[in-house]
């Protein structure tokens, strides 16, 4: 059964975070889920001097929320570029390693190749299937990458949409089953 919800995303930097943070965690209430978001561990007064060890410290704090969670929200919209935060492409890695199921949310609908060229047109192409650099982009119709896509469950919209698909797919008996099928077909 999923009760609680570790809510991964850049969201941790934005100007308003903590707050950001509380919307996020009233939200998850109003479909019957906590939320655990990654400031709740993190002490603003931790008294960590070193920047490494601090470092680590969030990094063990955030690992022992995602342990403790029964699943993962996830917000896997662009930052800083055409890809996700690596910071939650990691959680979503670790929680889909820990047998996690991840419902994640991304703000348009449309392959990684759409995406891009609509919203960070400088890493686009003119060539199909290839990126400004030249690089190869996935051709698999999936809106982040394939590592991400396979064992999640994506939603368009925002983490309202993701909630009610997770909501449903709770009340139906079929939260996770996707990524759990996904996996299971990979590991053979």
């Amino acid at each position: 059964m999923i009760r609680s919800l570790y809510l991964a995303g850049p969201d941790i930097f934005r100007p308003d975070a903590a707050a950001h943070g509380a919307r996020l965690k009233a939200l998850c209430a109003e479909y019957g889920f906590e939320g655990l978001y990654p400031l709740d561990g993190q002490v603003a007064e931790q008294p960590i001097a070193d920047p490494r060890e601090r470092a680590a410290w969030i990094y063990r704090v955030d690992l022992e929320l995602v342990d403790r969670a029964d699943a993962v929200l996830a917000n896997l919209d662009f930052f800083r570029g055409a890809e996700p935060d690596s910071g939650t492409c990691f959680e979503v890695g670790y929680a889909v390693a820990r047998g996690k199921p991840v419902y994640a949310y991304v703000p348009e609908a449309g392959s990684l190749e759409q995406r891009i060229a609509a919203r960070c047109p400088q890493h686009a192409s003119a060539t199909p299937g290839r990126d400004a650099q030249g690089w190869e982009l996935e051709q698999f119709d999936m809106p982040v990458n394939l590592m991400l896509a396979v064992p999640s469950v994506i939603v368009v919209g925002g983490a309202r949409e993701a909630l009610a698909r997770l909501r449903h797919d709770v009340d139906a008996g079929l939260a996770g089953e996707r990524g759990h099928r996904a996996l299971a077909a990979a590991t053979g």
